[in-house]
């Protein structure tokens, strides 16, 4: 982990552009997933905010694909000035080597920390027709039916694939694991009831779950998410697991220190101001902020704990 850290702060660099310079033309941000979700949403509430507290356009572009790497390799190969950046979920420069072997760049030595914006949890949700109503009943429904119950996920090697193999390996239960083509297909599928079981986020399971088409059976996380106040964490249950993903704002690497403050600045104060917290927290994220170095080891410590799961499960992504 400590070489991790290393490589990441040394990313740091005083050299080029001073913050006193900075911006003076539009600022491009580069979202890694495709339009429309959590960290899309998130990325043009922020930049508008930054656009008007810093005085130029802060441009949000989708790169989707890739398993984020389209975005990752469009930000490492862009001059380190400061004008190009990217907003990216935490799980991409975490799982994403693990999917695409790429020799050639290494998100952790390519990117250099700025801030962790939020995060947000992942809930187990069953079907309905499942003859439980809690927790502890599904642990045991599931231990009852070794090999007969299924879970989907986001595709392999998605977030929710990994924390629900932690959630298994965990909980010692075997539930056959169906991909899918994204969290709308996922959703769709669950409803119909050709999966039993999912570990979902809260803006696409909530509506369902206060349908009643669900049930919410716990949080992955280390501590009750605010607006589902009642519904207790799996740690709370016996089970230590935390999934979900951070999502943070990274440079390309030898940016200039100064313009790195200057945007860890502006970012943890415009997370702080009410409708912004309203925004995110209405999109079920946890409002983080932070500094880089807390970004940067956030970052070392979850590629070792997804690469410890990954080698234990013997987990492939074919």
């Amino acid at each position: 982990m400590l070489r991790i850290i290393a490589a990441l702060a040394a990313a740091f660099t005083m050299s080029g552009a001073s913050a006193q310079q900075w911006p003076a033309k539009p600022v491009r941000v580069i979202v890694n997933v495709a339009p429309g979700g959590v960290a899309d949403v998130t990325a043009r509430v922020l930049g508008a905010r930054l656009g008007e507290t810093l005085g130029q356009p802060f441009v949000i572009e989708n790169r989707a694909g890739g398993d984020g790497y389209i975005g990752f390799s469009e930000v490492a190969r862009s001059d380190p000035d400061g004008y190009t950046l990217i907003y990216s979920p935490g799980s991409s420069m975490m799982i994403a080597p693990h999917i695409v072997k790429r020799a050639d760049l290494d998100p952790t030595k390519a990117l250099v920390p700025i801030v962790p914006t939020g995060r947000v949890s992942l809930y187990v949700i069953t079907h309905p027709k499942v003859p439980v109503s809690n927790y502890a009943e599904f642990l045991a429904y599931a231990k009852a039916n070794p090999g007969k119950l299924n879970y989907g996920s986001f595709g392999n090697g998605s977030s929710n694939q990994l924390a629900y193999e932690l959630f298994k390996q965990i909980a010692g239960i075997e539930l056959v694991h169906v991909p899918y083509k994204g969290g709308a297909p996922l959703i769709t599928a669950l409803l119909a009831g050709e999966i039993q079981s999912s570990l979902d986020v809260y803006a696409t399971a909530n509506p369902h779950i206060r349908a009643g088409k669900f049930k919410l059976l716990g949080v992955a996380s280390a501590k009750r998410f605010s607006l589902l106040p009642e519904t207790p964490t799996l740690a709370e249950q016996g089970y230590k697991v935390e999934g979900g993903t951070f999502f943070a704002i990274l440079g390309p690497a030898k940016m200039p220190r100064g313009v790195v403050d200057t945007l860890n600045r502006e970012i943890n104060r415009a997370l702080q101001l009410p409708d912004v917290r309203e925004r995110l927290t209405s999109l079920g994220i946890e409002i983080a902020g932070g500094t880089p170095e807390a970004l940067a080891a956030t970052i070392a410590a979850d590629v070792q704990k997804w690469a410890k799961l990954v080698k234990e499960r013997n987990l492939k992504f074919e």
